[in-house]
């Protein structure tokens, strides 16, 4: 499986920061996330998570991260174990934060 074609920097801040839109777009998202011979996007999407719930985003960003995740093959038992366990090592008013959002995600 291979990274999508990403263009939310350019959509989004295109006009106002057109540098930073490019490296994210092309750089982070194009390069880094393509680089699946290292970690799988599965591995990265769960990561990234991890990563944003650490560090106190959550905003649409990580609501992204978490549809991308489930995309990408994550499932609820699995984020319903990684959010449990990392939520007594970042803090737990993180914890439910991003459970409400991955309830979401996750709901079927």
């Amino acid at each position: 499986m291979s990274a999508p074609k990403v263009t939310a920097g350019r959509d989004q801040l295109g006009d106002f920061a057109p540098k930073f839109a490019e490296m994210n777009d092309e750089v982070l998202f194009s390069q880094v996330w393509s680089r699946t011979e290292q970690l799988s996007l599965r591995d990265r999407s769960l990561i990234t998570v991890i990563g944003l719930m650490a560090s106190g985003i959550t905003d649409s960003s990580l609501i992204f991260h978490l549809q991308n995740a489930k995309r990408n093959g994550i499932t609820k038992t699995e984020i319903t174990e990684a959010l449990t366990h990392i939520s007594f090592y970042v803090g737990w008013p993180k914890g439910w934060a991003v459970f409400r959002m991955a309830m979401e995600v996750w709901a079927d």
